[in-house]
């Protein structure tokens, strides 16, 4: 391998690096009429399609996407295949009922089963390995949260959290300081631009047509705008998830928040003895702005976390490209965690966009007065989500009444983002002060800092 100055950047996402791209799809000849036009062709909208036709292969179904199939989040990704309920299953009691809140987790649990079989019927190659989800403590106030959690978790039958001494944590990953950690069985790691590029393949087969290098200007009653031509459809969902905002009238929708992450060149088998890691866990922490890595099955560490956590307006970043303090800062939480892997190169730094409601909570529905359907707002947790996320519109498109259609979570409305430049200004706040809240408890503060219960209030978490 010839050096270079630095890792490589952007480029989507090391992912699609390591994979390649698969050959350009065409874009939309021009005006069409089907009956479910899909907007975005990422997971929550190759999931949709996915079902549709498996429960209907008559129905004429068409995905529109504005760069190519897992250009989003679905292909930049951590890999973490997980059953976490974005904003947590007790949100759903007060409006739902304590029954209705323990249905939702069990379906994220049902949803990354899901997953994992049918990527095996389709013969998708994902990398998938079932490790579970370990998450670890560093600091007294991290151990003290960490305790409260797993405490508040065990109320809720199928989260299945066991907590960890810091030597059990250390048998199975030996990050640097850990005091104690929490695992659950429920979390696969993934390779993401391999089951988004193979669940697309999946739904071709099937017989659905996505369209790439058509970018969708307007979504209407019946009606999707392009600059290629009109799509006319009974049924239209919107599967945008981050790149929402860039539609008329939903700016304040969903913020884009910004995640980026490092990923180094293999590590060699004495580093990997240091570490461990020989179970496949995904590894995430405490802290407030926390980490969150997986070991790829070609022997890296990728981590991620925050960099900028948002653009004013709702501004994009290009490809992925990742400012340099950030390449750094993520390196120094990977040196951090793992001193043994110092010597071993960071390969590549990408960063992407996910959907952020103003009260943190993912969402699925279908609006029957216009015929839209739509779903996101995950948070993070999208790669399990958008599975649960495209069987629960598929059955809401088909105007069926299941056990998905009638979980908690459907139909839930979020108010709206602030206009700027109050976004900017308090999600920039918003994060300095849990910054702020991490240095503190770094020092040795033993309970959870008050800039943090400050961060939380204004987030509204």
């Amino acid at each position: 391998m010839s050096p270079r100055s630095g890792p490589a950047n952007g480029e989507v996402s090391f992912w699609w690096s390591d994979l390649g791209r698969p050959a350009a799809r065409p874009s939309l000849p021009g005006d069409t009429d089907v009956d479910v036009c899909v907007v975005g062709a990422g997971f929550t909208g190759l999931w949709t399609a996915y079902y549709l036709k498996r429960a209907d292969p008559t129905l004429r179904v068409v995905v529109l996407e504005s760069r190519f199939a897992g250009f989003g989040a679905s292909g930049r990704n951590g890999g973490w295949l997980t059953n976490s309920v974005t904003g947590g299953v007790g949100q759903y009691v007060a409006t739902h009922g304590r029954d209705a809140a323990v249905r939702q987790q069990r379906a994220m649990n049902d949803a990354v089963a899901e997953v994992v079989a049918t990527a095996r019927a389709e013969g998708i190659d994902a990398d998938i390995r079932l490790g579970g989800e370990l998450n670890v403590a560093r600091t007294p106030a991290q151990l003290a949260r960490l305790r409260s959690t797993a405490a508040a978790e065990a109320r809720w039958p199928g989260t299945d959290w066991q907590v960890l001494s810091a030597g059990e944590a250390a048998s199975r990953v030996d990050v640097t300081g850990v005091l104690g950690a929490m695992w659950h069985p429920h979390c696969a790691r993934i390779h993401p631009a391999k089951l988004v590029r193979g669940l697309a393949e999946a739904v071709e087969r099937l017989g659905v047509v996505i369209h790439e290098d058509t970018h969708v200007e307007q979504i209407r009653p019946g009606v999707v705008e392009t600059r290629h031509g009109r799509v006319r459809a009974g049924r239209v969902v919107r599967a945008t998830e981050g790149f929402t905002a860039r539609l008329p009238g939903e700016r304040r929708t969903w913020l884009p928040m910004n995640s980026s992450l490092v990923v180094t060149e293999p590590l060699p088998d004495d580093v990997w003895a240091a570490i461990g890691w020989e179970g496949a866990e995904t590894l995430g922490d405490l802290a407030h702005v926390y980490m969150y890595a997986q070991r790829t099955a070609d022997g890296r560490i990728a981590l991620g976390g925050r960099g900028v956590p948002y653009r004013f307006g709702s501004r994009l970043d290009t490809d992925g490209r990742t400012p340099r303090s950030t390449v750094e800062a993520l390196t120094a939480v990977l040196h951090d965690f793992f001193p043994a892997a110092r010597g071993v190169p960071v390969a590549h730094a990408w960063s992407g966009v996910l959907g952020v409601p103003r009260d943190w909570s993912a969402t699925v529905g279908l609006d029957r007065s216009t015929g839209v359907g739509y779903a996101g707002g995950y948070v993070g947790t999208g790669v399990t989500s958008t599975n649960l996320a495209g069987r629960t519109l598929a059955d809401l498109v088909l105007d069926r009444t299941t056990d998905l259609t009638t979980l908690p979570w459907v139909g839930h409305r979020a108010r709206r983002w602030e206009p700027e430049p109050l976004r900017w200004l308090g999600v920039s706040s918003i994060y300095a002060a849990y910054r702020s809240a991490d240095r503190a408890e770094g020092r040795g503060r033993a309970t959870t800092s008050r800039w943090a219960r400050v961060a939380d209030r204004v987030a509204g978490r």
